[in-house]
């Protein structure tokens, strides 16, 4: 059988609750009401504060109680529209005696006031006194600072929640419940502080309503009724007093719930466990404070039995609260005993006690993080993924993702970029500033901070915003924070692809390719070729700076030939001579006469034996020192020139020069003759000569 509260939902009753509970509270402002609705409302109003701080009692933390502020805000609308209403009936009916306004009123008024109007002034202004001054004053307070400071702490959370996610320690539902409930705490607590401005105005309101009920009445009851002014100041008097302790009280008590509410600190208990749990807990703090009650009860004219009583109970606690924790300690230490020894004086080692270290990450300083956290919209966030996508469109694969954190180690305004937990880049960023670029033509210096560009090198200047467009006429390549940083990770990215291509990303190329031909994947990897060799090969065309994109041809070349070699640097150059059209057309777009620069013969020849004399490839000092110098010297000028410095040589020389080379000119690229394609023509532009001695 369907419940009640099924049939109002079956019916959609319970989503007119709300609109018509609210048009009643604000029809009782404008509708008179007979004094046994009022007895009933006002009933209800108790009821309801009742409810609203047992409730608030017993929350274990404040967005338990979520819908608070909402509660505050209504029921100080239904207190103000009550007093609205009693008003209008006291000062009708006020004559006819002090029943007239309902049975409630008339009650509290005698239990309050009794024979003595004057003492119920002074009762009535105190209560709201110490509800306007006290309680929710702090209540307001608390919430206002509680908002301040959550606001502060969401960057710092909301990166926590980040780091987590991206370390794999919880899932993507969990990291969004988090960032809801943090969201949820800021808007609580803001909410609360603007509830608490609406009990404030709603005491005092009920200060004025009373002086005007009051003056009111006496005006209508010596004006209109011909009463005698003693008997109308009593009559009104009772009434309204009377009126504004049944609004008050129920004030006093929702006042109270918002600062039970707002002042919790989070725990798992609510708040009668966590008062008792801490406050009398420890028998030494009992003892202590029974023996300061029982001397204080010792001096003359003290009333006696009160503090020794007081003392007496405290010192009763403590003792039972001391033999209960020696049981428990004791009870421990038998279960400690019976327990069976473990197998190991140590604790044993868990896969959890490994450290996950990151494909990519990367640290900030804390005045970074409004530039990777969330919830700012953070500009960096956005770059990152961009430059993932170009990656992934230049290069052939997706690189896996950039895991951030926040590191207070390091400078405030600096970063590190880690390759597997290794740093591969550092440099400082200001937000708010620009980085001004000297490229090496500028026409003018520039006051700030010099610095160097992180990812070339260059220097550079970091300037207020306000002189950007004096840079830009100086010359001064200008960019922002966001833009030095990302910079810095894509060119670190493109530098070290290969060390980013793991197997994971080699499968995932493999699983994209067969999508659009299953059969080839199914009838080569890992049947033919093994998917470390193909791996290996894809690492040596990364470094030697060769895209990926053309993964068939990669792939069916390999099968080709893998069967007669698995040397790595074999493999490469055929898989290089099938893939010579992107690698021309990589290094020189659009040309049909490619310049390059060549070895002096002889160079060439003593280069060729070395490789040939199964040595390992290795070069005697002079030579390589030579070769180098020439190279270096020969690559300036075809810079200087305009063109692309790419060395031609012979196919069994190219691995060697391309490794040697690499490191001390990484612009400088190595192809050999079978790389240039039939209908393409060569012109020679420069000679690395060796030594000359």
């Amino acid at each position: 059988m369907d419940s009640i509260l099924d049939i109002l939902k079956r019916f959609k009753v319970t989503q007119l609750a709300g609109p018509v509970l609210i048009i009643l509270i604000l029809a009782m402002m404008v509708l008179p009401l007979p004094p046994v609705l009022l007895d009933i409302f006002f009933t209800f109003n108790i009821a309801v504060s009742v409810i609203v701080l047992l409730v608030g009692i017993n929350v274990r933390k404040p967005l338990d109680f979520s819908a608070f502020p909402t509660v505050l805000l209504v029921t100080t609308l239904l207190r103000l529209s009550l007093n609205v209403a009693s008003s209008r009936v006291i000062l009708l009916e006020g004559h006819s005696g002090p029943d007239a306004a309902g049975k409630v009123i008339e009650s509290f008024a005698h239990f309050l006031i009794g024979d003595n109007v004057a003492i119920g002034i002074v009762v009535f202004v105190i209560i709201t006194i110490i509800n306007f001054v006290v309680i929710t004053k702090g209540a307001g307070r608390i919430a206002e600072v509680s908002a301040r400071f959550t606001l502060d702490a969401m960057p710092g959370k909301q990166m926590a929640i980040d780091a987590d996610l991206n370390a794999g320690l919880i899932g993507e539902d969990e990291a969004r419940t988090r960032r809801s409930t943090i969201a949820e705490e800021a808007n609580f607590f803001g909410a609360m502080d603007g509830a608490s401005k609406f009990v404030r105005g709603d005491a005092m309101a009920g200060i004025l309503i009373i002086v005007i009920n009051i003056v009111g009445g006496l005006i209508v009851g010596m004006v209109q009724h011909d009463l005698d002014a003693g008997v109308a100041a009593k009559t009104y008097t009772l009434l309204t007093i009377g009126d504004g302790l049944v609004a008050q009280i129920p004030a006093l008590i929702i006042s109270t719930a918002a600062g039970i509410v707002v002042s919790r600190v989070g725990t798992d208990k609510d708040m009668s466990e966590q008062f008792l749990g801490q406050m009398f807990t420890k028998p030494q703090v009992l003892y202590i404070t029974a023996a300061v009650i029982g001397m204080v009860g010792l001096i003359p004219n003290m009333p006696h039995f009160s503090f020794l009583l007081i003392a007496g109970s405290l010192g009763l606690l403590g003792r039972v609260m001391e033999k209960r924790q020696k049981a428990e300690a004791l009870q421990a230490e038998q279960q400690q005993q019976a327990a069976p020894p473990p197998e190991h004086t140590t604790t044993e080692v868990s896969w959890n006690d490994v450290q996950h270290v990151d494909q990519l990450g990367m640290e900030v300083g804390y005045r970074l993080i409004p530039l990777v956290d969330r919830s700012q919209d953070g500009e960096l966030l956005r770059r990152i993924r961009g430059i993932r996508k170009k990656i992934a469109q230049e290069l052939g694969f997706l690189v896996p993702p950039v895991h951030i954190r926040d590191n207070l180690e390091i400078k405030p305004n600096a970063y590190r970029i880690l390759l597997k937990g290794v740093e591969l880049g550092i440099g400082e960023a200001f937000i708010g500033q620009y980085l001004a670029i000297n490229p090496g033509r500028v026409n003018g210096e520039l006051a700030g901070t010099p610095t160097t560009d992180p990812a070339f090198g260059l220097p550079a200047i970091w300037i207020d915003a306000g002189k950007r467009e004096e840079a830009q006429s100086l010359g001064y390549t200008v960019v922002d924070a966001s833009t030095v940083v990302a910079t810095h990770i894509s060119n670190l990215l493109q530098t070290h692809a290969a060390e980013l291509l793991g197997r994971e990303e080699v499968q995932a190329l493999i699983d994209h390719q067969a999508k659009e031909s299953p059969k080839l994947i199914e009838d080569l990897v890992p049947k033919v070729v093994p998917v470390g060799t193909l791996q290996k090969v894809l690492q040596q065309l990364l470094t030697e700076g060769i895209h990926i994109r053309d993964f068939r041809t990669i792939l069916e070349t390999l099968a080709d030939h893998v069967a007669t070699t698995q040397d790595i640097d074999e493999l490469t150059n055929i898989v290089r001579t099938a893939l010579s059209r992107v690698i021309v057309q990589q290094l020189f777009p659009g040309e049909q006469e490619l310049p390059l620069m060549t070895l002096e013969p002889t160079l060439e020849n003593v280069l060729m034996q070395a490789v040939q004399s199964k040595t390992g490839g290795g070069l005697e000092p002079g030579l390589a020192e030579n070769l180098l110098a020439s190279a270096a010297q020969e690559t300036e000028q075809v810079e200087i020139q305009g063109y692309n410095p790419v060395l031609l040589t012979a196919p069994g020389l190219r691995p060697l020069l391309a490794r040697f080379l690499r490191r001390a000119l990484p612009q400088l690229r190595v192809i050999s003759h079978n790389e240039i394609p039939d209908n393409k023509s060569i012109r020679i532009i420069a000679v690395i000569g060796g030594s000359k001695g």
